[in-house]
């Protein structure tokens, strides 16, 4: 059995070293950097091929695009011209159905891109669904701003999070062309983000970045909808300054969820109560950097990327509490997510 490896986004802006891989211990969860590739400017969030042989990245511009990577080694190398997303500042993509998938937050759009022979590109998109409607917050939702793609658990929708209109739009993909099929309302001015799934795939959590809470929400796959049921503070009162959160990852045996939230530089953890239904703030702890962007859970282990003190942070994970220990870093200079296969 090969080692494990992380994958790292990062702003080559920023002074980013682009697309990068390490090694993870399994024993410390500790990271080291082996190669980097930076053929494209910020690559800012990354999905895996289930073959763990390719690599797809955005290309967060304002002409925005999406490249593939072949990652049997140690160094990505680009497979092929990227593809022009047909949308500008696109911020996270995922994989359906023979396609890659991109939110664009510049011009709140989703992006289908056909996956072709050995998990290459096709150069064209096939389609680009631009959302429609704003939401109260002046400084943020004058305009349509998709934060976040991917499938639901059941692989037979496409949902997609739009921030700046407080809504998830739930697509069917047919023929390469994305199908609305509903919408989900969330409460105005709440600027939804991101949204993990429950591993039972009954239940989803919407986190808000412009109030910072997270939404639980009813998920229906024989039916594609999605229904709020309740809002739960990530933070124990009222922020002291900026609080925006940013990444959540749901603990694989479904126990726990945690946040990150920028400004306040803090890792939230909540219990997951009433089989899913209802979650439940139990602490807070500092993310080991400034500006933390994205979390994710592997081998017992919460990795944080702090955008801005440019480190990926990981915590030892306490099995009873779901409380973060923090266990060490690698410098990664604007890192903005990281992925394991």
């Amino acid at each position: 059995m090969g080692r494990r490896r992380a994958f790292i986004g990062s702003f080559t802006t920023a002074g980013g070293p682009g697309v990068l891989v390490a090694a993870v211990d399994d024993d410390s969860g500790a990271l080291t950097a082996l190669g980097a590739a930076d053929d494209v400017p910020d690559p800012s969030y990354l999905a895996l091929a289930a073959d763990g042989h390719t690599l797809y990245a955005v290309s967060e511009t304002d002409e925005g695009a999406v490249a593939a990577y072949r990652v049997s080694g140690d160094t990505p190398e680009l497979a092929g011209p990227p593809v022009p997303v047909g949308g500008s500042g696109p911020t996270h993509l995922g994989l359906f159905a023979g396609h890659v998938l991109t939110a664009n937050y510049g011009s709140g759009s989703v992006t289908a891109v056909p996956v072709g022979a050995g998990g290459t590109l096709v150069g064209v998109v096939s389609d680009v669904r631009r959302h429609t409607g704003s939401g109260p917050n002046p400084a943020r939702q004058l305009e349509p701003h998709a934060h976040q793609v991917q499938p639901d658990p059941s692989g037979r929708w496409v949902v997609a999070v739009d921030l700046g209109t407080d809504s998830v739009h739930v697509y069917a993909l047919r023929d390469g062309r994305l199908v609305p099929h509903r919408d989900c309302a969330l409460r105005p001015g709440s600027g939804p983000r991101h949204l993990a799934f429950h591993p039972d795939g009954a239940y989803a959590y919407v986190l808000n970045e412009l109030a910072p809470t997270v939404t639980v929400c009813r998920w229906d796959a024989a039916e594609g909808l999605l229904t709020p049921l309740r809002e739960t503070p990530v933070l124990a009162g009222a922020p002291d300054g900026d609080a925006y959160p940013s990444g959540i990852v749901v603990s694989p045996d479904g126990r726990f969820v945690w946040t990150a939230t920028r400004g306040q530089d803090v890792v939230s953890v909540l219990a997951v109560d009433d089989a899913g239904a209802a979650l439940r703030l139990v602490d807070t702890v500092p993310c080991g950097g400034h500006w933390p962007r994205e979390l994710a859970a592997s081998g017992g282990y919460l990795y944080v990327a702090n955008e801005r003190s440019g480190d990926v942070t990981w915590f030892a994970l306490d099995p009873d509490t779901g409380v973060p220990r923090r266990a060490g870093s690698l410098a990664v200079p604007g890192v903005s997510c990281v992925i394991f296969g």
